[in-house]
């Protein structure tokens, strides 16, 4: 089957979307605790971790919220606008956190970053959904996907490079860096197509009405965040699916937080830098996590939805304590990283 222009145009611009929703998501989790600590000098350890934990929340707040209200809009102002005003936001707020000058002020940043941030992501996904066919459509979706981990990695690499570079305010720079996501704006804007489904729906004005005899060529849009819920089958599924997603989001979270200072823990029992050996940890969870996202599509094509499902949280299930279970040493908690980066974050694709 040929993928047309417009297709992998589609594609393209959604992946460079993710790429920078990876980074700007692992950058906080990378220089949180730093960037905290060096508003707050003298603070306790235990008051900074609480502050941060606090930033995370606050973004993936946002990111929930952002969620729902692109999605929302995007049916209204179209998928390419809505992916424009997304990759502008978060890339214009991800600068300003870079100028915080106290913890409240950065945690106001992360959440209107993660507005932005969850923007993109339902706004891109809509677009690759309604450009690709459906025999491609699965696998698409995890190469897009895969690009959140290829953030991952780039903003790990960055932070090895210039955490040495700029000392205490090297978190700053991994802000500023932020912005560079603007930059491909001006190709989107030009060469994107807008999903021709969106623009055959508003055009012909295919919405669904509940209301009998009604001439849907002078029927006003009903809001369409009610209209998903007003069938009794779907609504159970959206329910469902809800609740699996935020076991993943959550489980995500727990183990991309806690993995680097357990490895880093490892390598001080060697004599190694738990710094360095931390950041590493990040780069290998997210290779495990790259192989999760691509490889979702086929196998999710070949074993079914509902079969990669369970196969994917089983997966995370075993995984998760086995690495904690066996002996303990640098290169089998590296091993298991991998494999759970692959487990616990693969099912996003699904």
């Amino acid at each position: 089957m040929a993928i047309t222009d417009a297709q992998k145009k589609s594609l393209t611009s959604s992946f460079i979307g993710w790429v920078f929703d990876g980074y700007e998501t692992t950058a906080l989790i990378l220089v949180g605790f730093i960037a905290i600590s060096s508003l707050n000098p003298g603070a306790d350890p235990a008051a900074i971790r609480l502050s941060l934990g606090y930033a995370i929340s606050s973004t993936l707040i946002g990111w929930a919220i952002g969620g729902v209200i692109g999605s929302v809009y995007a049916d209204y102002i179209g998928r390419k606008r809505m992916l424009i005003i997304a990759i502008l936001g978060y890339s214009i707020f991800a600068g300003v956190t870079a100028f915080a000058q106290t913890t409240q002020m950065l945690i106001i940043c992360r959440f209107i970053t993660g507005l932005f941030l969850g923007s993109e992501w339902s706004t891109g996904t809509a677009l690759i959904a309604e450009s690709w066919p459906d025999k491609l459509r699965s696998k698409a979706l995890g190469f897009m996907q895969s690009g959140f981990g290829f953030g991952f990695l780039i903003a790990s690499a960055t932070w090895l490079i210039i955490q040495p570079m700029f000392g205490p305010s090297a978190w700053r720079y991994m802000f500023v860096f932020g912005i560079i996501p603007a930059i491909p704006l001006i190709w989107i804007r030009r060469a994107l197509p807008e999903s021709e489904m969106w623009m055959d729906v508003i055009k012909n004005k295919l919405w669904k009405t509940t209301e009998k005899n009604v001439n849907t060529s002078n029927t006003k849009r009903p809001f369409t965040l009610s209209q998903i819920f007003e069938d009794s089958t779907a609504r159970y599924r959206i329910l469902l699916t809800l609740i699996l997603c935020t076991i993943t989001v959550a489980v995500f979270y727990g183990t991309s937080v806690l993995i680097p200072p357990y490895i880093g823990s490892l390598a001080a029992k060697e004599n190694l830098d738990p710094k360095i050996w931390a950041s590493y940890a990040a780069i290998i969870y997210n290779i495990g996590a790259i192989i999760g996202y691509i490889s979702a599509g086929y196998l999710a094509d070949y074993l079914g939805r509902k079969k990669y499902m369970i196969f994917i949280f089983l997966g995370g299930l075993i995984v998760g304590p086995l690495m904690f279970a066996v002996p303990q040493s640098l290169n089998v908690g590296m091993v298991f990283s991998c494999l759970l980066g692959m487990f616990t974050l693969g099912g996003f694709s699904w």
